[in-house]
């Protein structure tokens, strides 16, 4: 089966996400797409693409395929209310477990590439080919078009960080496949990154003794470099939301790393990517009847469910929304890097963290003090006097109003000096 990459779901399913590596091809092939009878881009495409992208197939060389993703269709988590005037059932703790998960019919591929023409001619790209209308529906173009259009914006917005991937350009083939052109940001993702650190766990352990002095020096470059990865990721979402535009499939596989050695975090440049469900929340978007598009349907639902009915109040739960994402990020990261393989994967911590204790951060914790097992997630998140446990919860609010934006975040003590 091929991987996947979770649309609207409550805790990304990480260990299916990590691309699958084909056998290399030597050398690039030379093969150039090009449209046919000179096809352009739909004006539909066109209308928020910038005079820098480059559009012309001929503009660029295809290289090895990399990998091959597709997306889920699940519902995220609704947020279950709580206090002492709140009673539930079992269906409603049960709620996650019964959810439909499917594997949605949109498969994307990634190839290596590069620029062939041009004052950018030799810089590395990487291909993210969408289906045509006849193999991913019409859900494919539409996703295509969102992500190009979601890209563009936000690269024509002054102050742009370096925790975005850059959009340099695409084109459409004769058989009507969309093939998106990014800046090769690195080929890791924050999955590959926390899988690989979790197997060189139960390498070391599984060679008898560990020396404490090597253990510490690993385990305090390993915290060093998930607050880099965490600071990044919030920098890439905090520059989206302040330019009204929700990510809306963030999780480990949709954040790239230029480099996943531990020992060069001086050097790491998380970036944001996967932006296919990015949600446009500017005020004259959020009028009503103008957000019923096929792909916010479901965040506009539940924000209506959530009592969230005027154009702010719409904008803050998208934004909260993203919020809880980055959150489920933050307790990924936090446990599957310190664990040896299989200790923690992310079905059992979404299960642990939603349905066994249903977002009481407080009483996680207590369970993690009595395995061993947790020993180094739970020396982690206790940095600072316990502040990535309060992070945390703050982060997964049951109660979207109170969660923080992503400035809040950043500047919050965990992010900034507990660890060194």
């Amino acid at each position: 089966m091929n991987p996947v990459a979770v649309h609207r779901v409550s805790f990304q399913y990480v260990s299916r996400l990590s691309l699958i590596h084909r056998e290399p091809v030597e050398g690039f092939s030379g093969r150039r797409v090009v449209n046919s009878r000179g096809r352009k881009w739909p004006t539909r495409r066109l209308h928020a693409v910038t005079a820098s992208l480059i559009t012309s197939a001929d503009s660029f060389e295809v290289g090895r395929l990399i990998g091959s993703y597709g997306f889920m269709n699940v519902t995220s988590y609704s947020g279950l209310q709580s206090g002492a005037d709140f009673e539930y059932t079992s269906d409603d703790i049960g709620r996650l477990k019964a959810q439909d998960i499917g594997e949605g019919g949109v498969k994307i591929r990634l190839y290596e590439g590069r620029i062939s023409q041009g004052p950018f001619r030799g810089v590395p790209i990487i291909f993210k080919v969408y289906p045509g209308k006849r193999a991913g529906g019409i859900e494919a173009d539409m996703m295509a078009a969102n992500e190009l259009n979601a890209h563009s914006f936000l690269q024509s917005q002054k102050n742009l960080p370096a925790n975005l991937l850059m959009l340099v350009g695409g084109f459409e083939t004769q058989f009507g496949e969309q093939w998106l052109a990014f800046r090769d940001g690195g080929k890791d993702s924050a999955a590959d990154y926390a899988r690989t650190a979790s197997e060189k766990t139960s390498r070391a352990r599984s060679q008898g003794a560990w020396n404490p002095y090597e253990k510490e020096q690993m385990m305090k470059r390993r915290r060093n470099f998930v607050i880099k990865i965490l600071q990044g990721t919030m920098k890439g979402l905090a520059f989206m939301h302040d330019n009204d535009r929700l990510h809306q499939s963030l999780g480990p596989s949709s954040i790239v790393l230029n480099t996943p050695a531990e020992r060069e975090a001086i050097y790491l440049i998380p970036r944001l990517r996967d932006l296919a469900f990015s949600v446009d929340i500017r005020p004259s978007c959020l009028e009503e009847g103008a957000t019923s598009g096929a792909l916010s349907e479901q965040l506009w639902r539940r924000a209506t469910a959530s009592g969230a009915f005027t154009v702010f109040e719409k904008r803050a739960f998208g934004i909260a929304d993203d919020i809880y994402e980055a959150g489920l990020l933050f307790a990924y990261l936090a446990f599957v890097p310190f664990c040896e393989a299989g200790v923690m994967d992310s079905l059992s911590l979404q299960r642990l963290l939603e349905n066994t204790f249903r977002l009481d951060i407080e009483a996680v914790r207590e369970y993690c003090l009595a395995d061993e097992r947790l020993e180094e997630a739970v020396k982690f998140l206790d940095l600072g006097d316990r502040a990535g446990w309060e992070l945390l919860q703050a982060m997964l609010n049951a109660d979207h109003r109170k969660r923080p934006v992503a400035e809040a975040v950043l500047s919050h003590r965990f992010l900034n000096g507990v660890v060194n």
